[in-house]
């Protein structure tokens, strides 16, 4: 079940986002049924293309290519996705429900974010002849910064295997029971053979 919310939440959010994308606006607020949605489905004859997500209305009619006859997202247009509002626009339990699942998306996505900033990942390579390297820069993991760091192993709870991290302050990662030193590795070498 936890699945299903987590993937009809990414749809939702693919879509919204793709709304924003190409410049597509929330209709002025009113209530619609879903039969006087359904008479917004681009279809020849039809009075324009809706699109809602998450009980919001969009009018997608600039996006017709996506969302018109012949588009990718053309079975979402003129269907209400989900059950988000009361005929008087209460919001019900549903929508409460996925904006609880995306606020703890989000605070998951905040600690990730904290944790690859302080721990941006290393740089890495490997080849038949040598084995493997990793080492730091002011640029590994994509984050440019003003230190270099050290490599050490991260161990996450519940991952598989390990990654390969950059840490700026070695007093703290020998206190951190999460990191290990590469074997054979000098504390305070900024590249580490890995072994094959």
């Amino acid at each position: 079940m936890l699945n299903y919310v987590f993937l009809s939440v990414s749809c939702a959010c693919a879509a919204v986002l793709l709304c924003f994308y190409v410049g597509i606006k929330s209709t002025p607020s009113r209530l619609l049924s879903r039969q006087e949605l359904s008479l917004y489905d681009g279809q020849e004859g039809s009075k324009g293309v809706y699109l809602a997500i998450l009980g919001q209305v969009f009018d997608v009619q600039t996006g017709i290519k996506h969302y018109g006859p012949g588009g990718a997202y053309r079975f979402m247009a003129g269907l209400l996705v989900g059950r988000f509002y009361s005929e008087s626009g209460v919001a019900t339990e549903d929508l409460l429900r996925v904006e609880a699942v995306l606020k703890e998306g989000q605070q998951i996505k905040a600690k990730f974010e904290e944790q690859t900033r302080r721990f941006p990942a290393c740089n890495s390579e490997w080849s038949p002849a040598s084995g493997g390297r990793v080492w730091c820069s002011t640029n590994s993991g994509g984050l440019q910064r003003s230190w270099t760091g050290v490599p050490r192993k991260l161990f996450s709870p519940g991952a598989r295997g390990v990654q390969c991290v950059c840490v700026k302050d070695t007093s703290a990662a020998t206190k951190n029971l999460n990191l290990q030193e590469y074997e054979g590795c000098s504390t305070y070498a900024d590249s580490c053979s890995v072994r094959k």
